[in-house]
């Protein structure tokens, strides 16, 4: 595609010099990342930059037999190792389990060195390689020990991210379409061909990953759609249906917008207590390390959230143009904030038993890890006790780990999780390749 606006002879000039004095702009965090947990967040007073903070540590992967750490009472093994960027996870009737390995599409409008600049910090960190465009199928192996059988169940994908299974009809969402399947169990490669149900938002893919959630009957589908921008410096006409959850009906593929101004809704979940739709967020970036909170929340029908005209609530970014008032008096307030940067893309609610009991009726979130921040952020698996349909209580972390102390190095990020029959936790690790599962250290 055409270089855009600048002259690019200049804009990597500029980005080759200033990648050498990052290390000059990374304005500190003032805020202990435990006041920005929960309904009510420390929010300090936005900042504006030049170039943003940035603190990525180098992707080196897991070596040996280095894994995760877990607090007491769990365990974490290896279930599977050399996969291409794993990111969802989907756990099969007959216990098989689906890893949608993918990355960005690499189409992506670059339209100021600022961005050409972050691109080549963020690629540093290993989340920036090539992904599988494929699902792969795992298989415990009867009475072994050790990684999973590995089969390529569908090829020729274009950077998928969410998989449904609706009685024996699956799901796959494409950064541009959803495809449909006919899923026949035990197959360990898919024998459909594959048709398309409907289109989704693909032009520019500032954010290109599309979260997916059936109905609990089967006949809608609920798609997390991502902004084409930080604050709309790409124009408005690029946001058609995104920053939204999309709501698709599962029959003829026709959509409509359930819920806006969410910046990038990566998770979707139904809380089981309250059978309500709950989403994670990841908010806007390049207004200070302390902003914002990424967050996770409840997802109202025809509710609006902000982005971009405010943030939690009706806190204004002044850097939108015009301004909407009228909106932002609108926005309503996210249930939880999980801390600044943190990435958070995979939610799970969990409802087994297989976990100690403190881990029970409430949310594991997978934070992927920041980029504008330092010291760094997320990184890990937290758990979100929940009473009542409703968060209580702080973040805990649970798997930790993916980085070096010093912060140099990234081992791993965790992306998507799933419950399997047994009640273990499985996390898909984009950064290291691997799919992790954790069990009560008692089993």
């Amino acid at each position: 595609m055409g270089k855009r606006e600048y002259g690019w002879g200049r804009a990597f000039g500029l980005a080759a010099g200033l990648s050498l004095v990052l290390g000059a702009c990374s304005e500190k965090a003032g805020i202990d990342p435990s006041r920005q947990l929960g309904a009510n967040p420390e929010l300090p007073k936005a900042q504006d930059f030049l170039v943003p903070p940035m603190q990525v540590p180098d992707g080196v992967g897991w070596k040996g037999d280095a894994k995760p750490q877990v607090v007491a009472g769990l365990r974490i093994e290896k279930i599977a190792s050399g996969l291409k960027h794993p990111r969802q996870l989907l756990v099969l009737p007959n216990q098989d389990v689906l890893v949608v390995e993918a990355n960005g599409p690499g189409e992506e409008a670059v339209t100021t060195p600022k961005q050409v600049i972050a691109g080549i910090v963020k690629n540093r960190s290993g989340k920036g390689g090539k992904g599988g465009n494929r699902v792969t199928l795992l298989r415990k192996k009867p009475g072994a020990a050790g990684e999973w059988e590995q089969h390529v169940y569908i090829e020729k994908l274009h950077s998928p991210f969410g998989v449904q299974l609706v009685g024996d009809t699956l799901y796959v969402a494409n950064t541009g379409n959803i495809m449909k399947y006919r899923y026949v169990p035990g197959e360990t490669k898919m024998s459909d061909p594959g048709t398309e149900l409907g289109d989704l938002p693909s032009t520019v893919n500032h954010h290109w990953t599309k979260a997916l959630l059936a109905s609990p009957d089967g006949k809608k589908l609920y798609v997390g759609s991502g902004s084409n921008s930080n604050i709309t410096e790409n124009g408005l006409d690029v946001e058609y249906r995104r920053a939204a959850v999309l709501e698709v009906d599962a029959e003829t593929g026709a959509s409509r917008v359930f819920a806006s101004g969410l910046r990038n809704p990566t998770g979707l979940q139904w809380e089981p207590q309250s059978g309500k739709l709950w989403a994670i967020v990841n908010e806007r970036d390049e207004i200070g390390a302390d902003l914002v909170p990424d967050y996770m929340t409840s997802v109202q029908e025809k509710g609006f959230y902000g982005w971009p005209y405010s943030y939690y609530g009706q806190h204004v970014d002044h850097r939108v143009q015009p301004q909407r008032p009228d909106l932002v008096k609108k926005a309503i307030k996210p249930d939880y904030a999980l801390g600044s940067h943190v990435a958070a893309l995979g939610l799970l609610f969990y409802t087994g038993t297989g976990l100690p009991q403190q881990y029970r009726s409430g949310a594991f979130v997978a934070e992927h890890g920041s980029w504008d921040r330092s010291p760094l952020s997320g990184y890990q698996v937290v758990y979100v006790p929940f009473e009542n349909g409703m968060p209580k209580g702080a973040a805990q972390p649970v798997v930790t780990g993916f980085h070096s102390k010093d912060e140099k190095e990234l081992y791993g990020a965790p992306v998507g999780l799933a419950q399997d029959a047994e009640g273990a936790l499985l996390i898909a690790d984009d950064v290291g390749n691997v799919v992790w599962r954790v069990t009560s250290a008692g089993r």
